[in-house]
């Protein structure tokens, strides 16, 4: 197995078709990539419920405070 020094680690992100630029420095160069690690800028389902269903939430309260204000409101212009 090769060693490979930490500092010889690189990050990059792929494009949209999952394609990497590495560089001119590579041009014209035999290249040997390892996928370490995949993350995805993209939340997971679970994360994505769990935001809605605050958001609702959020909603559902704001809506019920606009709608005491809005009577106060009313009622405050019918004096």
């Amino acid at each position: 197995m090769t060693k490979v020094d930490a500092r010889d680690l690189r990050t990059n992100e792929t494009d949209d078709r999952g394609r990497i630029y590495l560089g001119t420095e590579y041009a014209n160069k035999r290249v040997t990539v390892a996928v370490v690690e995949v993350e995805s800028d993209h939340p997971d389902e679970d994360e994505l419920a769990a935001a809605y269903r605050e958001a609702s939430e959020s909603a559902e309260e704001l809506a019920d405070e606009w709608d005491e204000a809005s009577d106060e409101a009313w009622s405050g212009l019918d004096e």
